[in-house]
């Protein structure tokens, strides 16, 4: 259940400036805990993915997902309890828990959302949030934009340090409010520039990344063999998924199972 904001900051003294200024920011009471995390002696590292509710009388299109970080530490040398303090937005909350986990926090605890808020509506949006959940830094952020209200869309446009051939990519978010469901699709441009012109004008699909083709590709196949009487059905990973799989035992690889996500967006106020 999602709940108010304390950092347990009482009678404790800012290490640094960043520090006092980051918790100067906002104000708890904005906030609304998504998920959070603490650990050590004490409990003297927090994680936290909030939503903060005065972004949305804001600046139009501002970041609505805060995170923080907080270490508390005894000064030795003057006997008092001091803090640092790490504060962040995020349009989504994939690259919240991202920026939380190359922060220390095991990814586990802050996927386990409110499940009042609204869920993935297909196994790709889970795929996706997945891989920007644990991508390191690998995406470098470059802008983004939320909207509460029609359209329910947030994107996040990002560097991908791993693609050469079309290296932005952006990652394009839609909620609907009558199935309490949103989708995440990413998108692969050349440049910039031309992302950008995309999202001005919509005059397309949103252009898949190369590496999707070929998962398309087999979907289709394997639902024409299935349409087709009096043809057997296709083993699950392709014609040659018995034979990788025989490999894989041999040589002791066996996949993993599906990964798990959490939900995203809160639900709209009636």
């Amino acid at each position: 259940m999602s709940y108010a904001l304390d950092l347990r900051l009482d009678d404790l003294v800012a290490a640094d400036a960043d520090s006092r200024q980051a918790e100067q920011a906002f104000w708890p009471q904005d906030l609304t805990v998504l998920a959070d995390h603490h650990s050590g002696p004490d409990r003297a590292h927090s994680y936290v993915v909030a939503y903060d509710r005065s972004i949305t009388w804001g600046v139009p299109g501002q970041p609505q997902i805060a995170t923080i970080k907080v270490a508390r530490d005894l000064d030795q040398a003057t006997y008092t309890y001091t803090y640092t303090l790490e504060m962040a937005y995020h349009a989504t909350v994939p690259f919240a828990q991202n920026w939380l986990i190359e922060r220390g926090c095991p990814a586990e605890p802050i996927t386990a959302l409110d499940g009042d808020l609204m869920q993935p509506a297909d196994d790709r949006t889970v795929r996706v949030e997945q891989q920007i959940r644990d991508s390191g830094t690998r995406y470098e952020v470059l802008g983004s934009w939320t909207s509460d209200f029609a359209p329910c869309e947030t994107w996040t446009l990002t560097r991908d340090f791993d693609s050469e051939q079309a290296p932005i990519r952006l990652f394009l978010q839609e909620g609907d409010f009558d199935t309490h469901c949103y989708t995440v699709r990413e998108g692969a441009f050349h440049d910039e520039e031309r992302a950008r012109r995309w999202l001005d004008e919509r005059s397309g699909p949103l252009p898949q990344p190369s590496e999707y083709r070929g998962e398309a590709a087999g979907h289709r196949a394997r639902a024409a063999l299935r349409r087709s009487p009096g043809v057997a059905a296709l083993p699950k990973g392709g014609p040659d998924a018995p034979r990788r799989r025989r490999l894989e035992l041999l040589s002791g690889r066996v996949p993993g199972g599906r990964c798990e996500s959490g939900p995203l967006r809160l639900r709209r106020a009636p």
